[in-house]
């Protein structure tokens, strides 16, 4: 009973499950289901924030991978990123970890001080490419088509021409109502730029986000005392990061003289994920992006096609015994709609 209400809502809690077996007549306490829970590997942690995907939305991010999967490194390098970010003045800070003994939580070296709202805050603009950090400017006023458009003509190029980058390069941006209004697009036009034609809903896919935590965490350690300073640090800082460093956030998925990897996924009718594995290095029980990236795919050719989900549920790493053959099958030639469904359009036809 524990395993199946945690995994129908993995949101349930130690007390609600106590609860549930005291109704069904089994007195347990939170360890024993802790116990029980992690000798099936299942450990509490804490929930990743990511972008609200609606079918439309995993439309366009499916799309966009399936134009870009032969792009090369030579490709992404060619392409300025850009985006807004804001920095807090005790922002980050909030998450460091301090060695210190049993009892002295209070000392003033095992402690960060917080201030409402971050102690203030500053809005930047930047851009990059895999050639090297572009200009970093601060937006001081709430920040509008007309301004947008003035920080492009006033940096946009300038950090063109200090990369050097090759004749054909791409400017991105996301989906920003700034970005897209009309007004923008015929600004860009004009400057004969092209633009990278982007999903919604995906910071996710920006490196320029990575990059932003690269500054952040850099800025934390200086530990600015005053909004003056956080800004002057930041720019030092922006300035400080190495081409490498970008270089790496935009091409670390691009593995071009290794053989193509071969992750495969065992998905069951009722939606299950029988077994996974991946030919890359990651160990047995380990999680491997490749086989999520996978899992993704035919969860957003579900939820294309009709209502049922798979990632949601218990992926095992051994193959079944009984499965000796599978007959392999792409993802969005699959139909995975019910009997009933099936029946009703061959009545239909």
């Amino acid at each position: 009973m524990i395993m199946r209400t945690v995994s129908k809502d993995p949101r349930t809690t130690r007390g609600d499950l106590v609860n549930d077996l005291q109704r069904a007549g089994t007195k347990v306490t939170k360890v024993t289901i802790t116990n029980t829970l992690q000798r099936q590997g299942i450990k509490s942690r804490s929930a990743r924030r990511v972008p609200l995907l609606k079918p439309v939305h995993v439309q366009a991010r499916l799309k966009f991978a399936r134009e870009h999967m032969d792009d090369t490194a030579e490709d992404w390098e060619n392409v300025m990123w850009s985006d807004e970010t804001k920095v807090e003045l005790f922002g980050i800070n909030s998450t460091r970890r301090v060695w210190r003994k049993k009892n002295t939580e209070l000392h003033p070296k095992n402690t960060i001080p917080t201030v409402k709202h971050g102690g203030g805050n500053i809005m930047l603009w930047g851009c990059f490419s895999a050639k090297g950090t572009g200009r970093l400017i601060r937006v001081k006023d709430r920040m509008n088509g007309a301004m947008y458009r003035e920080i492009l003509r006033q940096n946009l190029l300038p950090s063109v021409r200090t990369l050097k980058m090759k004749r054909g390069w791409v400017f991105q941006h996301d989906n920003d109502p700034k970005h897209t209004a009309w007004a923008t697009k015929e600004w860009l036009c004009k400057k004969h730029l092209k633009v990278l034609e982007w999903p919604s809903q995906s910071p996710d896919l920006n490196p320029i986000e990575n990059l932003w935590r690269e500054l952040k965490v850099r800025v934390a350690r200086r530990q600015p005392q005053n909004i003056t300073a956080l800004e002057k640090i930041c720019m030092e800082e922006w300035a400080k990061i190495p081409a490498t460093v970008c270089a790496n956030l935009v091409l670390h998925s691009q593995r071009l003289n290794e053989p193509a990897l071969q992750p495969w996924v065992i998905v069951s009718i009722t939606g299950k994920v029988e077994a996974t594995h991946s030919s890359c290095k990651a160990g047995v029980t380990e999680t491997c992006t490749h086989v999520t990236a996978l899992l993704f795919n035919v969860e957003a050719t579900v939820l294309i096609c009709g209502t049922r989900t798979v990632t949601g549920e218990p992926a095992y790493w051994v193959l079944l015994g009984n499965v000796t053959k599978i007959q392999s099958e792409v993802g969005h030639k699959i139909d995975f709609s019910s009997s009933a469904a099936q029946k009703r359009l061959l009545i239909k036809t």
